[in-house]
């Protein structure tokens, strides 16, 4: 069955960008009501006297340029300047059941939180508080813990460093080391692999090293939709010649050619620039096997850096002994690339005197995600890409500052010279003992050992795998707390005492005790920069973010340590705390990131000083779980969750995903023609998903099978609808990380909603 006989499924043959990108802008403006003041918001996205934008951490030209923003972060900055409110009658006339059936979509798209909620389950409603009973019920809470390892605090990746700091701070006063994030689900295995390899957990390139690539890795992502504005770099790297090769399962649109809207000839003209140079559809978790083929070609040719390895590396005879013990036969089949595609693709590499290498949650999101980090650091290594222009690894973390809530010490296993320094600064003991990752976090849930979560943003039971599990350890919860800008499915998991907490967003003015405030945030490329709202406030009840958590924690009794109130009152005060708790990252803090771009934190790696044990650069070795997870049965597939091109993250837009040619639906399943045709399935027919090696009912059903150009054996589906494929247990041993890219399951005829 062709596309277009699929009712909502079409073949798109238009560029990334161009007129459809600024279309998409224009739609959703006016969908949230937001034409004027979400027009006027984004002239002052990412600009020096403005707020950063609350989508993707890519970085910006210097936080510069008259217009800096792409298609998603309009989306981001409209679906938050939105004109529609949740406010106290909207809670009256719909109870938590109703709500529950509503989509993700419709439940954001009600429109901004206005005052405090607290659930009543005698009506099954949320009803307005005042902040002063909020608060109160919450320190209430805390307090009748038996221990403060009961509490979860969790972060949304969106959080400011200052709100983060605080967030940190508030769960070590209270005593505990419990703070799952989003790192967690997504770039753990970045935090925890790349330490061992080169020192730190952090990208090593900065933006302007793309100026002088001469060739791009990019491994597992698709910047047309998670961070559009990377576009810019690509498409600047290739109009110059730099060689671009994409190593993706799927053929994403934006990484094939792209239209800028900024540039008028392409725009009038209709035309684009190619992207990719080479692209290599490698199967599913094929990624380590072909980088592996890669640097047994290069070892083969001898295409090695012989100085850099002896002078600054250690491990290379190791690597190089397991690499080399590889068959060419069982490459091919893991990478599912033809030996001649992976020596291809290492002549390329060879050839180039400066290669970055880029990678998302592609390559993050398996089994083995804190190795196969290292094996790209490894093939950096063989030629000394990293340290000089134009070379470096580049880890695409997806939200606005996730790495800057890490750097300021949102953990769960945070190292002893940051308990050390706290304990310093504030005059009190830290916890000590490790925290709970967001896996284990739910276990603890389910077996009563945690009993109060604390969220700060997010949407923390939709980005979690295996939601029937997390769903009934959410409701099992004595005290449950949301701090949020907007309504979604995790608010609808009450426990028995459940609160929403409306905060201030990312663009809008934030008055305290001082004055006007700005906040700070790291992008992907360790700039801190200052970011300041310029929008009225949705509501007059609306705290910020460091005010409701200092809230939180004045409720808990007076501090001796922490002036909470003072902090909250200037966020001046904050940035000196946390420089006093991390002088060499964040010393001369307020004077610095008042300069227009900010500052970059030091990156030890990218001057080549490696603060590991051997003093150098490592080769390590690649370290697997020893599970196939298909287990040898040609009739498991491998499906690799992907986001749309309408959302980010769990936030639904709309249920268009333009570039794969999917509109007005979400429950479609993509596979290979041939596999399709093997499993005697038509194209347009409805089947469902079940985990394949899983004794229980765990399936999602009644989803269409659309043909798409994937590797044999290889499906895709959109998340969070498929998570509940995904196990609590399955997961990156090392960081704990679930493998929602690389899940195994069987297609079956669908079954009846009651079989």
């Amino acid at each position: 069955m062709a596309d277009d006989a699929i009712p909502g499924v079409r073949k798109y043959d238009a560029p990334a960008g161009g007129w459809g990108s600024l279309k998409g802008v224009a739609g959703v403006l006016s969908d949230q009501e937001a034409v004027v003041e979400g027009g006027r918001a984004l002239l002052h996205a990412n600009q020096p006297d403005g707020f950063d934008c609350p989508g993707c951490a890519w970085p910006d030209p210097k936080h510069t340029s008259s217009f800096e923003f792409c298609e998603n972060g309009a989306k981001a900055v409209a679906w938050e300047a939105t004109k529609k409110r949740a406010a106290p009658d909207f809670f009256a006339a719909h109870t938590v059941s109703e709500l529950s059936t509503w989509s993700d979509h419709a439940l954001e798209d009600a429109g901004r939180l206005t005052e405090p909620m607290a659930y009543d389950p005698a009506t099954d409603c949320y009803r307005a508080v005042t902040w002063d009973e909020a608060f109160a019920r919450i320190g209430a809470g805390l307090k009748a813990l038996k221990h403060p390892d009961e509490a979860e605090f969790y972060a949304s990746g969106r959080a400011s460093n200052e709100a983060a700091f605080l967030f940190q701070l508030l769960g070590r006063r209270f005593g505990t080391n419990n703070f799952p994030d989003c790192s967690n689900m997504c770039h753990e295995p970045t935090s925890v692999g790349l330490p061992d390899s080169i020192g730190l957990g952090k990208g090593t390139v900065t933006l302007e090293d793309f100026d002088a690539a001469d060739c791009i890795l990019s491994f597992g992502h698709n910047p047309g939709t998670n961070h559009p504005r990377m576009m810019t770099s690509l498409r600047e790297a290739s109009r110059r010649g730099a060689a671009i090769l994409v190593f993706n399962p799927l053929r994403e649109r934006a990484l094939e050619r792209f239209a800028s809207p900024k540039d008028a000839v392409e725009m009038a003209t209709l035309s684009a620039t190619p992207i990719a140079s080479r692209y290599y559809q490698l199967t599913i978790g094929g990624d380590v096997a072909c980088v592996q083929g890669m640097m047994k070609a290069l070892l083969a040719a001898d295409a090695l850096d012989h100085g850099f390895i002896a002078t600054e590396t250690a491990g290379f005879e190791a690597v190089k002994a397991q690499v080399e013990s590889r068959d060419w036969e069982t490459l091919e089949q893991e990478s599912g690339l033809s030996r001649a595609e992976m020596e291809e693709a290492a002549g390329i590499y060879a050839a180039s005197k400066a290669t970055i290498l880029c990678y998302g949650m592609g390559l993050t999101q398996h089994r083995s995600s804190s190795s196969a980090v290292q094996q790209l650091m490894n093939l950096l290594l063989l030629r000394g890409n990293i340290g000089r222009p134009g070379a470096g690894i580049c880890p695409l973390r997806g939200h606005s500052n996730v790495q800057g809530a890490r750097t300021v010490g949102m953990a769960e296993k945070p190292a002893k010279a940051f308990l050390d320094a706290l304990e310093t600064v504030f005059g009190f003991s830290p916890p000590r003992r490790d925290g709970h990752t967001v896996v284990e976090t739910i276990a603890a849930m389910e077996r009563g050992e945690a009993k109060a979560f604390i969220g700060l943003g997010g949407n923390f039971a939709v980005a979690a795998p295996d939601p029937v599990r997390t769903h009934a350890a959410m409701r099992r919860l004595d005290l449950s707390v949301h701090i949020a800008t907007k309504l979604n499915r995790t608010h609808l998991l009450p426990g028995k005492e459940t609160l929403l907490l409306p905060c201030l967003g990312r663009t809008e003015f934030d008055q305290q005790a001082s004055g006007r405030q700005s906040v700070t945030v790291e992008d992907s490329m360790s700039m801190v920069h200052a970011s300041r709202g310029l929008n009225p406030p949705a509501s007059e009840h609306l705290k910020s973010e460091p005010a409701i958590v200092a809230g939180i924690a004045m409720a808990l009794g007076p501090d001796p340590h922490v002036d909470w109130k003072s902090l909250v009152g200037d966020y001046d005060l904050i940035r000196d705390a946390i420089e006093a708790v991390l002088p060499e990252q964040f010393g001369n803090y307020n004077a610095r990131v008042r300069i227009p771009g900010g500052f970059r934190l030091p990156v030890p790696a990218s001057e080549r000083v490696w603060k590991t044990a051997s003093s150098r650069a490592n080769f390590m070795p690649y370290a697997a779980d020893g599970q196939d997870p298909r287990r040898g049965d040609p009739d498991v597939f491998l499906l690799t969750t992907v986001r749309s091109h309408g959302q980010y993250n769990t936030t639904i837009y709309g249920a268009d995903d333009r570039y794969r040619g999917v509109f007005g639906r979400r429950d479609v399943v993509f596979a290979h023609p041939e596999d399709i045709k093997a499993r005697g399935f038509k194209p347009g027919e409805l089947i469902d998903l079940v985990p394949a090696f899983d004794d229980g009912m765990r399936a999602v059903r009644g989803f269409t099978l659309v043909e798409r150009d994937l590797p044999r054996g290889c499906l895709a589906a959109y998340y969070p609808e498929t998570n509940g494929l995904v196990s609590l247990d399955d997961h990156d041993k090392r960081s704990g990380t679930p493998a929602y890219k690389s899940v195994p399951v069987r297609m079956i005829g669908n079954l009846p909603t009651s079989a």
